[in-house]
């Protein structure tokens, strides 16, 4: 006997459950996670960094919106999810003038330095500052919306992989570990399993790749200080920040990966020591931890979201790269209006923006909205 639900999710990171915080009391739901804990894989792994500068335009918008979205929520919560983190990018000056985006200014070389004294001035000659980025406490976030969808009715099961999933009638059937599922949607945040839960499901894949990026926690001889930003190289080659009297670093590495439990390759990090004790005073010793998450994108970088043209009520919720954190709430709101109206179950998807303003005074969901209109919003072959 299979359970109904008007939707079910099928995937327990970020993207699913912030997207079933948003739907919960609003319709049935179920989140179904193949381990047997949430937010195993990627979003375990996070830098724990939302960076308005980050990403292609429509990525910055979501992350304004998301940030916006989240700040709301902090007066309620006691232990807060935003921190203030700046994040600088350093490099020569082409490279970082070609990097730098609206939300972040050129800076001089001594204020670079004054901001982080442990750089050695020779290692870089240009720099940009975005002091509206901040530091997330990603599990008071995922908390939180694991404790929000839950109080809303919604249904979490994890250890449940899916291994069967087929179109019936008017509605999907699912099972996933010794369970069944009926929904009118079926919502694949899957991760870097999207497209093996596609093909499953006998939905045209969309060609997901993704990618492995390491980091590590290291103890240091000179640590940061607590102001200290994340500091990237804006050829995309590394980044650290503070992790309290440590710090975490990560070779930034862009490599293709199967769907996978990733671990770092080794030798990975013992360069990223060497290089950044030449050009930083940090003096690191010891590597406390390491780790690797996989950064699932779509070829244009792009994230991935709305309901498939060939495959009525399959929506795709996934392709979110490095940007999964600092998108989740944005995107959340976007998806859960976009199911709440119906759009692609039993018909095909309405051209442009899914959720355009009906007044010249639009608000901040449909100016993002706006803005997604000329990306990808409807899943098109």
């Amino acid at each position: 006997m299979s359970a109904h639900y008007d939707v079910v999710i099928v995937g327990g990171g970020i993207a699913g459950l912030s997207l079933a915080s948003t739907l919960a009391g609003q319709c049935s739901v179920a989140l179904i996670e193949a381990e047997q804990t949430l937010a195993y894989h990627t979003s375990a792994r996070s830098a724990r960094q939302l960076i308005p500068s980050y990403g292609p335009p429509v990525v910055q918008e979501l992350t304004v919106r998301t940030l916006d979205l989240i700040a709301a929520q902090d007066a309620d919560r006691p232990d807060p999810v935003l921190s203030p983190r700046s994040f600088m990018l350093i490099g020569d000056d082409a490279t970082v003038r070609a990097e730098a985006s609206g939300h972040m200014q050129r800076i001089t070389h001594a204020e670079a330095l004054d901001l982080c004294p442990v750089l050695v001035p020779d290692s870089f000659s240009a720099a940009g500052l975005d002091t509206g980025s901040f530091a997330c406490n990603a599990p008071v976030l995922l908390e939180d919306h694991r404790r929000r969808a839950e109080a809303g009715g919604v249904d979490i099961i994890t250890g449940a992989r899916v291994h069967s999933a087929q179109r019936l009638g008017t509605g999907w059937e699912l099972g996933a570990g010794q369970e069944g599922f009926q929904a009118a949607v079926v919502v694949n945040a899957a991760g870097a399993w999207a497209d093996e839960l596609a093909v499953l499901s006998g939905v045209e894949k969309l060609g997901l790749q993704p990618y492995r990026r390491t980091a590590a926690i290291v103890d240091v001889e000179h640590p940061l200080p607590p102001a200290c930003p994340m500091v990237a190289a804006a050829d995309d080659s590394f980044y650290f920040r503070p992790d309290n009297s440590q710090v975490l670093i990560s070779p930034s590495e862009h490599v293709p990966s199967g769907a996978e439990d990733a671990r770092p390759y080794p030798g990975d990090i013992e360069r990223l020591v060497a290089r950044l004790n030449a050009i930083t005073t940090l003096g690191i010793r010891d590597v406390r931890k390491a780790w690797t998450g996989l950064r699932t994108e779509a070829a244009d970088g792009v994230p991935v979201v709305g309901f498939d043209a060939e495959a009525t009520g399959f929506f795709w919720l996934a392709g979110q790269g490095g940007y999964g954190f600092q998108t989740s709430s944005g995107i959340a709101e976007l998806a859960a209006g976009l199911i709440l109206a119906g759009q692609g179950a039993g018909q095909e998807p309405a051209t442009g923006s899914p959720a355009r303003a009906s007044s010249a005074e639009a608000s901040p969901a449909s100016r993002t909205a706006e803005a997604l209109a000329a990306t990808r919003w409807s899943i098109r072959r």
